[in-house]
């Protein structure tokens, strides 16, 4: 059996898309497409921008799934998806590619969801910082030990966890991690606590969005970050979908279950590899391969 997965927010890179534009008629036509729903040319950002540009939330987030879908669109072949993923942002990805969403639908919530978790951002100081070489049940119970805000936010690979939350609370887990034998426990670039109670804001926002959006059934299960396991039903994966902004990515342990359930090979569709070296490090006897 064979997955489909999808990249998130940090993928980014200046000059992304633009060689799908010039070679591919479908993946131009999406890109044209996409700058009409957007009311404004991202593809000019993405081919010719800044990277201060493309590091604002609301212009990454549909960089990377405009990015990501049309790659999968220009893919050659025809055949359909076994299983899909995708890494937070990269589930709407996923979803198209599985049938669930229309692109424009996709596309639609994506903004409203970068919109929405830049406010969030915007509103309180936070940011996340990657742990490296601890077990997952040190992060958690470091975590739930500071009074400030962290949590755990993404599961991405065996010994590799990221958390997030207040400014402080970042500031001091860092430091009570690295005393608990963290090899790393390095705060990131980035504007907010993504995947934590900050993000509730965000989260009641984007969730009148989703309700009000039509969800397919799609032709293969979606491997969901908030749970790990796969489902085709639509009515949860849109609470899945919903509660992703608050709940951590469990990325790993998606793979694992993929792997479980039969899977064989992992393709990235997007900008970046990221995802195919976390496979390599969760399941190294899988295939994965780079679109």
């Amino acid at each position: 059996m064979k997955a489909y997965v999808f990249p998130g927010q940090g993928a980014q890179f200046v000059g992304m898309g633009k060689d799908l534009y010039l070679e591919n008629e479908e993946a131009k036509l999406l890109f044209e497409k996409a700058n009409e729903i957007l009311g404004f040319r991202i593809s000019d950002l993405m081919f010719a921008g800044t990277d201060e540009d493309l590091r604002q939330t609301k212009i990454t987030q549909p960089a990377i799934f405009i990015h990501s879908v049309a790659t999968y669109l220009a893919k050659k072949t025809d055949e359909k998806p076994d299983m899909v993923a995708g890494h937070s942002l990269g589930e709407f990805s996923a979803l198209v590619a599985s049938g669930a969403l229309s692109f424009e639908d996709g596309l639609k919530l994506v903004r409203e969801r970068a919109n929405a978790m830049q406010e969030a951002c915007e509103a309180e100081p936070s940011t996340m910082a990657a742990v490296l070489g601890l077990d997952n049940e040190v992060v958690e119970e470091v975590c739930a030990q500071i009074s400030e805000v962290v949590v755990p936010a993404n599961y991405n690979s065996p010994g590799q966890i990221v958390i997030s939350g207040s400014e402080q609370g970042i500031n001091l887990a860092c430091e009570a991690l690295k005393a608990r034998g963290a090899k790393r426990a390095l705060p990131l670039k980035v504007g907010g606590a993504f995947h934590s109670p900050l993000m509730e804001p965000a989260r009641v926002k984007l969730a009148a969005a989703i309700e009000n959006t039509v969800f397919n059934k799609p032709v293969c299960k979606i491997y969901q970050n908030t749970t790990a396991t796969g489902s085709d039903d639509p009515q949860v994966i849109k609470k899945n979908l919903i509660d992703q902004l608050t709940a951590p990515v469990r990325w790993a342990q998606s793979v694992e279950n993929m792997v479980k359930e039969g899977c064989k090979s992992f393709t990235e569709c997007g900008p970046g590899n990221v995802l195919c070296g976390l496979i390599g490090k969760i399941s190294p006897e899988t295939e994965t391969i780079k679109l």
